[in-house]
């Protein structure tokens, strides 16, 4: 049985103080087409962006009054390629081109708007370029797919991770889950566990909803032009 597993990045959502500048940066520098800018639903005073990587995968920016412009580095923002970042932010984003030739292309394509880039470096599974964008984002594009476990997962790392050889079988082989005939219900809230950090008493309002509540309550489907 194939097990179902998420098959790529939808979107990934980045904050911004100034989204015209990302959009001049990703539109023009990159070649990637604007798809969305409205109204963010559910939050007063946000503008979202949505920029086509592909028909299912997008960098979508967040513009809010109350995005502080504070960076701090080896904290809220990685310095460089390599440099550590606060645990659970992003170090830096790699985006997929089809081949070698292209991944030039794009090189050629950043250096001709005045931008450095670094590479193209062999990687062995992947070959990369990288260079910075606005607002202290640690970029790469890529080319490569299909990863050879057999080749990549080095003992000694796995040994220095405290995995063992049953642990690393589970994690290259994850269990399938069949979906039951009725829904799960929502868990007992366990702080142990990954969560957001709402305010006293907004939790229990916010998850404590039915999903059909939720869905009647937050979805949001009317574009803010009719098309005509």
């Amino acid at each position: 049985m194939t097990v179902l597993h998420p098959r790529g990045v939808n979107h990934l959502a980045i904050a911004t103080r100034d989204i015209k500048m990302q959009l001049e940066f990703w539109c023009d520098l990159l070649g990637c087409p604007l798809k969305a800018l409205y109204w963010m639903h559910g939050l007063e005073g946000a503008f979202h962006g949505f920029i086509e990587l592909s028909e299912d995968s997008y960098i979508a920016f967040v513009q809010t009054p109350d995005v502080p412009d504070r960076v701090e580095y080896g904290v809220t923002h990685a310095p460089d390629l390599t440099a550590p970042v606060a645990a659970g932010l992003m170090q830096h984003l790699a985006l997929h081109v089809d081949s070698f030739d292209e991944l030039l292309t794009m090189r050629d394509r950043l250096r001709s708007r005045g931008l450095q880039v670094l590479g193209p470096i062999d990687h062995g599974f992947i070959q990369s370029i990288y260079f910075s964008g606005p607002e202290g984002l640690n970029l790469e594009i890529a080319c490569g797919t299909d990863i050879p476990a057999e080749e990549w997962i080095d003992p000694e790392v796995q040994g220095l991770c405290n995995i063992s050889d049953d642990e690393l079988a589970a994690f290259k082989r994850p269990a399938s889950f069949e979906r039951p005939a009725r829904p799960v219900p929502q868990p007992v809230f366990d702080p142990s566990l990954p969560h957001w950090h709402y305010p006293p008493g907004v939790r229990e309002k916010i998850m404590g909803r039915s999903d059909a509540d939720v869905w009647a309550r937050l979805s949001e489907t009317t574009p803010p032009v009719t098309a005509g």
